[in-house]
Order: structure tokens, then sequence, then C-alpha cells
């Protein structure tokens, strides 16, 4: 499977998981070599574990809604989350109800590159695995900053690859040999992602290093940016600070 396409990676995001949400969470363990869940809850922890707390919290590429909803365990505030896949906020819906949040989240299909709220809505935002699946990163990050107020937290979680030569030959074998043979396995959905994954991250970086999103997440207005490579380097977690209030001075 190739590359997102630069014109349209929207629609390729829509169709690459359209038919996944059933078993997407189980997926995501599998991809993430199981580190999923601890890497959700150490990017949530940048926008909760403060001293204000957030009322008003924005989850971009919500999926089937597991950041949300630890978002809205974490918090007594409102979570929002948007996610371009009809599909994955309907699983996500079901899962909202199972877990008792209703009245505490509200999930709606959107854009990242677009977002249907006014500047300055949000408290906190985070994104999960998203930037791969636009355009314009940096574009995107400018949006992303817009919605949230002066001083507000916001956070990534994202795949990368290992830097150790060794960590890195063992992420390549597993990337473009393990996933596609499991994925045929397990039926083609998960054929066609487990063949994408690998390719789509190293193709990413190598347009995108590392150093060059640290500097669109500061041209677009964030603070105090910080990043923490997980799990031997196979996965990434950033955040920062909206530039302006009272906690929002200064730079990484």
């Amino acid at each position: 499977m190739p590359s997102p396409p630069a014109t349209d990676p929207n629609r390729f995001a829509r169709e690459l998981f359209d038919g996944l949400p059933e078993r997407y969470d189980r997926l995501a363990e599998v991809l993430s070599f199981g580190q999923n869940g601890r890497w959700r809850r150490a990017m949530v922890e940048q926008v909760v574990g403060h001293d204000r707390e957030p009322r008003l919290v924005l989850d971009v590429a919500a999926g089937t809604a597991g950041v949300t909803i630890e978002l809205a365990r974490r918090t007594r505030g409102h979570v929002v989350g948007i996610d371009l896949t009809p599909a994955m906020l309907e699983r996500g819906r079901a899962n909202v109800t199972a877990a008792g949040l209703d009245d505490r989240i509200t999930l709606t299909v959107g854009r990242a590159e677009q977002l249907p709220f006014p500047d300055a809505t949000f408290d906190a935002l985070t994104f999960t695995y998203l930037l791969r699946y636009v355009a314009d990163p940096a574009a995107t990050l400018r949006e992303l900053a817009r919605v949230v107020r002066p001083g507000a937290p916001v956070a990534n979680l994202e795949f990368l690859v290992p830097r150790n030569p060794v960590w890195h030959s063992c992420w390549w074998l597993y990337t473009r040999v393990g996933l596609p043979a499991a994925g045929r396995l397990a039926g083609r959905d998960w054929y066609d992602v487990g063949r994408f994954l690998g390719p789509s991250i190293s193709t990413h970086y190598r347009d995108h290093p590392l150093a060059e999103t640290v500097g669109q997440w500061r041209d677009a207005g964030l603070t105090d940016v910080t990043v923490r490579e997980m799990s031997l380097g196979g996965g990434l977690v950033m955040w920062g600070r909206k530039a302006g209030g009272v906690d929002g001075a200064g730079d990484a």
C-alpha cells in the first residue's frame, strides 16, 4: 500500500480506517508492541497533571475515543472528541456509553486542518497519530494552536523510528515483515494497515525530521516544547503550551 497522497491524505485515512473500528483498539496495541495504553497515559498526563484543571478539552483524531475517555476520567470537565472517520466515531460512541460518560463527552466528525471551533475555545488539547495523515503538518499545528486559550497545554502521541542501530533493525523487521505477516492471518484490512504502517512512519520522518516538527510547534505559537521518546524510540510523546497567559511564557 502506498503512502498517503499529498493531495488528499484525508481520503486515504478514511479509506484505511473505515473497516477497522471493531478491532482498532486491539490493532493499536499490536502496532505499538503492546505499549499504546502506556503511551496514551503519558500523553494525557501532560494535559491533566497541572494545578489548573481543564474545564473543556479537545481530543483530535479521537478514533474510537480511547484517549477521549481517559481524559474524561482524569478530569471533571467536558471532553470533545473529533475525528475524520464516521465509522470510528460510531464505535467511539458505543465505548463512551459503555464507560458511562455520555454526559461528559461529545464526539463529532471533522478535519484537524479546519476545526469547527472559535479561537481560544479549549483549556487543553491532545492529538494522536495525526500528522502522517495531513497534507501540511505545519498548517495543521497552527490550526490546533488556534483553538486553545493562551497558556493551555497541548500534547501529542505519535509513532517514532528508533535511532539506536540495534533497535532500529528490530523495528524495521517487525514493521516490514512481522506486521504484514500477522495482518495477513487476521484479514485483508489488517494486512493493508500492517503493510502500510512501517513505510509511512519512515517516510514521514524522512520528509519531516523530528527537529523540524519541534520547530513547527514553536512557529505555531506553542512554547515550552518537550519531547519524550518512549519504548526504546518506538513511540513519541510531545507537549507544550500556547504562548501567553499565566503559564505560557518561555520556551524549551
